[in-house]
């Protein structure tokens, strides 16, 4: 099993009829994505969040159990469910303002953290809920109380709206890397950390700390894989793109379900793993997220839609 941990949200989707803004919400938060991507893709998933009682927050949990996904780690309680006001620009790339202070998801504390058995392969966290508190304390607390144990992903999925000063995103990943052993980044995400840096030359000083492996996704470009064997790069998949909602979320969750799939999700393996190999597992979340991005908001794929080649190969 995978724990996922994070938060759960709602994207309102803005857009501006007539001098009206009409908001259509869409459930979402990238913790609350990569859990249902797993669920889709038919690997046990459990997931670590606060959720709300609010009207929001019954529809997320009603969701989760639709899905397939494992409830019995949440933290339910009665504060208010974040709100995220997404305006998707011209090129489908979107803007994010967060409603959350204060919020369900923001609401756990060290004494949340769960009791884990020898079931769960996996943590993955990400996204501002490491930024946050008191839940981004209560999370680095469980990293480093499991990272001996069992495999932890962490997918930074910076957002300056919510924390804009990107020394505390740095502070908080070196506070971390010791016990990372995949961390999956934005090409974006990683300008945002070292404005001028190759990606090769960061990429190898978190090896060097203990990474096992380090992913850099560039969108319509591809990707890039680092190990301590070497690298690798696959190309993107050309899609008509609808929005690019979701899309790192579905490779997070495509590239842990593959590594899964194999019995890769152990320390030890990540540092065996062949170009080839890794190739396979890069292009098999590029499918996915490429999936994403040809439809609207973070609407994943199920294992069903990726036993063949995507149909559209259109370039937007």
């Amino acid at each position: 099993m995978i724990l996922v941990c994070g938060e759960a949200l709602f994207d309102m989707f803005a857009e501006d009829t007539d001098g009206d803004l009409k908001l259509d919400a869409r459930i979402g938060g990238s913790p609350f994505n990569v859990a249902v991507g797993l669920a889709r893709l038919e690997r046990p998933v459990s997931f670590f969040a606060g959720l709300s009682n609010d009207l929001f927050g019954r529809r997320l949990q009603a969701a989760l159990k639709a899905e397939g996904v494992d409830l019995r780690h949440a933290i339910i309680n009665d504060r208010l469910t974040t709100l995220s006001v997404v305006d998707v620009g011209p090129d489908g790339s979107p803007e994010y303002a967060f409603y959350g202070e204060k919020a369900a998801d923001r609401q756990i504390e060290s004494t949340h953290l769960p009791v884990l058995d020898g079931s769960v392969e996996a943590i993955h966290i990400g996204s501002f809920s490491v930024m946050v508190e008191p839940v981004g304390s209560s999370l680095v607390e469980l990293v480093k109380r499991e990272s001996a144990r069992c495999v932890i992903s962490y997918d930074p999925n910076i957002r300056p709206t919510v924390v804009a000063d990107m020394q505390l995103w740095r502070d908080r990943l070196e506070d971390m890397l010791g016990h990372i052993h995949i961390l999956k980044i934005s090409a974006e995400d990683l300008e945002h950390l070292y404005a001028g840096a190759s990606s090769t030359e960061v990429a190898q000083g978190w090896l060097k700390r203990g990474t096992r492996l380090v992913v850099v996704t560039r969108g319509g470009e591809g990707a890039e894989a680092h190990t301590r064997s070497g690298m690798v790069r696959i190309p993107g998949i050309g899609v008509k793109v609808v929005d690019t909602v979701g899309a790192g979320d579905t490779f997070q969750a495509a590239m842990l379900a593959a590594l899964s799939e194999r019995g890769l999700l152990h320390a030890d393996a990540l540092n065996d793993l062949d170009g080839e190999l890794l190739s396979g597992v890069l292009s098999f979340a590029a499918q996915a997220a490429a999936l994403t991005c040809s439809r609207r908001g973070a609407n994943l794929p199920r294992r069903a839609e990726l036993a063949a080649p995507l149909v559209s190969t259109v370039q937007d």
